[in-house]
Parts: structure tokens; sequence; C-alpha cells
């Protein structure tokens, strides 16, 4: 499971995001990867120290050294060396210049044998971390709107925007506009203050991130009116699908790509069919009756799994082969203005439906016990704190498993994520997943 770390250095403007194994056997390889996320500084390349002795040995797989704004990790393997016991990895990233910007540790549980059930922990709710969860549902979007642009046929059109009907920010949708032309030009629009109603428009420093991207003003590109533009090309897909998405999620403020919706054209204004682009949704996905579509993807008893995947694609009317499944396993999906996440386990059979209600908030004895007070007047489901973040969950049994207990556990969990944020908020301040900060009391 990948991790965001904490650093006591509060100056840096880097933050790794890591995957690594929390248990190592002695004598066995295992793979370390590493991102980097930084409010600045895109195509900068950051050199990445791992150092394990004396009990753990590390080598890189490739160079060392992140470039800002990839899609692509830094890669070690590690292999455990005895005695047995607690041991850790130190993480290094530094200036260009070789200079250390900030060291984290990263523990690892050193064994003389595997686990009886490794991934056991794993599958537990609690060992969820939303930021990392956020952050790779992020490169999955760039990644595959990447495939989509790089094989793109002159004149066709990709076009994404906030759902409304998500956000409640009725026309603000931040639509950014994607075409290639007949030379291989790739031309990016993004909405432009004089498109936006009042209370929704670009601040100077938003607008400022918009420039330091790349995006030039309005009017400043033949054609781009009262929108944001640039010109790339179509080898450079990689940049630009990284620009866009962190255009859509640092300057617009989307919070995870299932808030999202797209929908591609020809040259003549027709639909066009393209890969997923990762968890956010296509527009023009044909309306079905949910049900029948639940019975027939369920009546044969497939494994839990396949069977819990066939009901959720069904309630998005798309394939199963279009959910978004992130490093953890587990499905996200958006749910009103919830964003939730369904995790499977076989042994137990069980279906786990959980949701961040707040996140940033800092653990205390009043909100323990604020959280087990509501835990206990709710009829199924538990309220839990991990990580500044407050998560609900709801069980549904594997066992027999019927689609409409699923169906139910969704709808139940948006509706409880929408009426808690709010009411968890004034008390104890933090931010809703789709909202801004606020401190308690307020």
């Amino acid at each position: 499971m990948s991790k965001p770390l904490s650093s006591t250095r509060s100056e840096t403007t880097v933050e790794p995001i890591v995957r690594w194994p929390r248990t190592a056997v002695i004598g066995q390889d295992y793979l370390v990867e590493v991102w980097i996320e930084a409010t600045t500084g895109a195509g900068i390349a950051l050199p990445i120290l791992l150092d394990g002795a004396p009990h753990l040995r590390v080598r890189a797989v490739e160079e060392p050294r992140f470039t800002l704004g990839s899609m692509e990790p830094v890669r070690f393997v590690v292999t455990a060396h005895g005695p047995a016991g607690e041991r850790s990895l130190r993480l290094t990233l530094c200036a260009p210049s070789g200079r250390p910007l900030r060291t984290d540790r990263l523990p690892i549980a050193v064994r003389d044998t595997a686990d009886p059930d490794p991934g056991f922990q794993l599958n537990e709710p609690t060992a969820v971390d939303l930021r990392a969860k956020t952050a790779g549902a992020w490169r999955e979007f760039a990644t595959t709107l990447a495939a989509v642009l790089s094989t793109l046929a002159p004149g066709a059109e990709v076009h994404l925007a906030l759902d409304p009907a998500a956000s409640g920010t009725g026309t603000a949708v931040y639509p950014v506009r994607i075409r290639v032309s007949e030379d291989g030009v790739v031309q990016a629009y993004a909405v432009g203050n004089a498109e936006l109603p009042e209370g929704y428009r670009l601040d100077r420093s938003s607008v400022g991130d918009l420039i330091a991207l790349g995006w030039s003003p309005p009017g400043v590109l033949p054609g781009s009116g009262n929108s944001f533009s640039l010109r790339s090309s179509q080898g450079n897909a990689k940049q630009l699908a990284m620009l866009v998405s962190r255009t859509l999620r640092d300057v617009c403020g989307v919070p995870h790509p299932a808030f999202l919706v797209y929908f591609a054209h020809d040259d003549a204004a027709d639909p066009i069919e393209t890969a997923p682009l990762g968890a956010a949704r296509h527009r023009s996905a044909p309306d079905a009756v949910v049900s029948s579509l639940v019975a027939d993807r369920t009546e044969e008893r497939a494994p839990l799994a396949e069977q819990v995947r066939a009901v959720i694609a069904a309630t998005l009317r798309i394939s199963v082969d279009e959910l978004s499944v992130d490093v953890d396993g587990d499905i996200g999906i958006r749910a009103g203005s919830a964003m939730l996440f369904i995790r499977v386990r076989e042994n137990p059979p069980l279906i786990d439906v959980f949701s961040p209600v707040l996140t940033e908030v800092p653990p205390t004895e009043r909100l323990y016990a604020r959280l087990s007070e509501l835990t206990n007047v709710m009829p199924i489901g538990r309220l839990y704190h991990v990580q500044d973040t407050v998560w609900a969950s709801i069980p549904v049994f594997g066992r027999n498993f019927q689609a409409a207990h699923l169906m139910l556990a969704v709808q139940v969990m948006a509706g409880l994520a929408d009426e808690l944020d709010d009411r968890l908020q004034d008390e104890f301040g933090g931010s809703r997943f789709f909202g801004d900060p606020k401190p308690a009391g307020s």
C-alpha cells in the first residue's frame, strides 16, 4: 500500500508518496516505488537516496532521480538480511545540487518466515491512506488521458469538466477542451474568468498558477477567445496530460477524477469511443435499467470480487473493464458529493463500503467520544478516525451475496457522508472531501 509521508520540515515544498513493504522475509526481494509531489518546479529532476544499512540492502532499478510532474516512479529493490526485528529504510529527497531537502523513515518488520496471511492487514479499512489513494487516482487519470491524446485522429476533441451534479457549483464547471489539428499540433483551452459566474472566478493566485503551468492568458494565442490556451503536440501527450491533471486538481480544485465528466467527438461533432479516463465518468453513457443489468451479470455465481465489480459497473452504467481500481485494489466511485470506496475480502467473504467524511481533523478525546456516540446510534456501520481523516464504513456480507444489499449500502453511505460532514465540520473543523477547510465552531 502506498502512503504519503509527513516531515518535521514544514518549509519544504516537496512531498514524497511511497509504496513499500511493511513486512519483509529474510532473503527475499521487495519493490519500493517513490513519487514526488511539489507545488512548483515541473520538469526539475530531484535525486532520491534510499538506504537501509545494515539490515536492508537497497539497489536502484534505474537512475534514482524523479522528474517533477512525471507519472513514472523511481524504483528500488530491497532485500532483507538477518536478524529479524523492527528495521527501517531512510528516504532522502535532495535538491538538484545534491543538498538534502528532507529525510523520512520507512518502518519495515523483518521476519524469519512469511506471515500465515500477509495480506490480511492491508485488507483492513483502517489501513487506507486517503491522500495516497487520491494521488494514485490522479496519476491513473493522467496516464489514461495521455494514451487517448496520443492516438486521437486529426480534428478530434476531448472535453473535460467538473460534474455540477456532484459539486453544486452550477454553471461553474471549469471546462477544459483539447483538440488535435491536422498537422499533429494539440491545442488546449481552459476556462477564463469571463466564462465563469461571479463567486467562482479565479483569483490572482490561481491565474498565476495557470500561467506557471504553461497556459497563455486569454487572447494571446489565435482562436483562444476568453479562454486560457496552450499549444503542444501528440508526441508530448504525457506532459500535456499531467499539465491538464494539475490544472483540474490544483487550480480548479477538483478533489478526485471521479468528480469529472468527459466526452470526445470527431471533426463532424459525432461522438467517438475512447478508453476510459481513469475514474472520470463518460458523460454520454447510455441510460439503462440498472436492476436488469445487475441481474444479468450476477446470475451465475462468480467469485465475490467479480460479482461486486459487475454490480458497481451496472450501477454506473459502464462496462466492468471501465471500472477504476486503485493501487489498494479498491473501486473508487462518486455518489452525489461523496467519494466512496468499495473493498472486497474473500476470506471471510465481506465487502466494505467506506467514505472519507472529513479530512484534516486532528485526533482529540472529544472527537473519539463523538464518533463513538454516533456509531452507537447507527443501525449498521461505524465511524472511525485514521491519519487525520474521519471515515464512515458499512459492511456487506459476501456469503450468499445479494446485489441489492450492496446497492443499498452505497446509497446509505452517500447519504450518511452528506449528512455528517457538515455536522462534524461545525464541531471539529477540517475539510469536506469536496470543499474548503473550516475551523471548528465557525
